[in-house]
């Protein structure tokens, strides 16, 4: 059974009429890695938000199916009960709450969701550890500072992948993870990444990139070009190379 499948699918801004992505198909088993890479405005962070459920995305037609179910109709929060994550490019600051806090919130909402035993302070505050320590995180900074606030760009990214090994999602989908990212937080990030995935071979991953860097760290198993809302070139990692050599001109 694949993990995510998605059938022709088109989407649009809420209230525009101009559809970004017009045609979508793709297939995500477990165990693979699928790069989406293309020029800008050609439709990669709308087909993340679509498979998310974002709010102010429309899927206008095609069927999003995963586990072998329609997501189509379900809201962002039932996605991500059901094992769906979406690593931002720009993670948000929420001043005022405590990162610990905010962790210990959304851990016990999934596992509330999935009629498993949420977890008291004392009890979360261990398993945090022990994923920070699984991660090679040592620093109090993603546990008592509010959530992202006064984050450098690599730390907000590792408190992505932090929650990312909290909640153990099936599918993973990283939308320009490597954005703002020097090459020492950017290895970082990539081998917090890989830990997660290396955890269980059901897991897929999308990662949402526009550079080779980032997929010298994480390899592909599959790479597609998109190009004006649609998949214009699959491949294996041999086609990263071939852009990185040539850009997009021959897709765009």
């Amino acid at each position: 059974m694949s993990l995510l499948e998605l059938k022709n699918i088109k989407a649009k801004i809420e209230g525009e009429e101009k559809e970004i992505l017009k045609g979508i198909n793709l297939i995500v088993n477990p165990g693979e890695v699928h790069a989406i890479m293309g020029p800008n405005g050609s439709g990669k962070s709308t087909t993340s938000k679509a498979i998310m459920g974002y709010p102010g995305y429309e899927v206008t037609s095609g069927e999003i199916i995963y586990k072998n179910e329609n997501i189509n109709k379900l809201d962002t929060e039932e996605r991500a009960n059901k094992g769906i994550f979406l690593g931002f490019q720009h993670p948000v600051e929420i001043p005022g709450v405590r990162n610990f806090d905010f962790l210990h919130l959304i851990y016990n909402t999934q596992q509330k969701s999935q009629n498993k035993e949420e977890l008291k302070e004392e009890e979360f505050k261990k398993l945090l550890h022990e994923k920070m320590e699984f991660l090679g995180l040592h620093s109090d900074i993603f546990t008592e500072r509010y959530v992202n606030d006064g984050f450098s760009g690599g730390e907000k990214k590792r408190n992505e992948i932090l929650q990312l090994a909290l909640l153990d999602p099936d599918l993973i989908i990283l939308d320009e993870i490597d954005s703002g990212l020097d090459i020492d937080a950017l290895k970082m990030v990539s081998e917090g990444v890989n830990k997660v995935m290396q955890s269980s071979n059901q897991k897929g991953l999308i990662l949402i990139t526009h550079y080779q860097r980032l997929l010298n760290y994480i390899e592909p198993t599959h790479v597609h070009v998109l190009s004006n809302g649609e998949i214009v070139k699959s491949g294996d990692k041999s086609l990263v190379l071939e852009l990185e050599t040539s850009g997009y001109n021959k897709y765009i």
